[in-house]
């Protein structure tokens, strides 16, 4: 089960440290792909523009006082660019700082496209579409269902954060 970038596997042992290892490996995996993807002419390092974008590939909006600061603290020696192991040191703080809640929260909205505050059969069918995902509308009331914590004929914020953390 994918769950805000981290995988997380059912069958296997589920444990803190197994969690723990799971998110790191993956997260050091989609660090190692988006170096790779903005690393434009294949040197092996990030300028201050690549390694800028990259950062908002991650989802991390730093000022450019910020970035600088990173690639001089991670970078190469005169600070002009960053290798990939540098740029996973300079996103470990980074990662770490991210609250889960908050990010939860982001990913509600992205169903609740209306702000109505409660996805509906309607909401999740739209999302599964867009992922190209064939669900049946029974299987989408079969969801709701399960997930309706609090009887709203929907999943509200508070149900979708529980979703959310019990997947943890």
């Amino acid at each position: 089960m994918m769950v805000n970038g981290f995988q997380f596997n059912q069958a296997a042992r589920n444990t803190p440290s197994t969690r723990i290892v799971r998110q790191t490996d993956n997260k050091f995996d989609e660090i190692k792909d988006v170096f790779s993807l903005f690393d434009a002419n294949k040197d092996n390092f990030l300028d201050y523009f690549e390694f800028k974008v990259s950062l908002r590939a991650l989802g991390f909006k730093l000022k450019k006082d910020e970035v600088l600061r990173l690639m001089d603290q991670y970078g190469t020696k005169d600070g002009s660019k960053i290798d990939l192991n540098g740029f996973r040191k300079a996103m470990t703080p980074l990662i770490s700082a991210v609250d889960p809640i908050d990010e939860y929260k982001k990913a509600f909205r992205l169903f609740d496209e209306g702000g109505s505050g409660i996805i509906s059969a309607a909401s999740i069918r739209r999302v599964a579409r867009e992922l190209g995902e064939n669900i049946s509308d029974e299987e989408i009331q079969a969801m709701i269902d399960e997930f309706d914590y609090t009887s709203h004929g929907g999943i509200i914020e508070e149900d979708f954060i529980k979703i959310m953390q019990s997947a943890q």
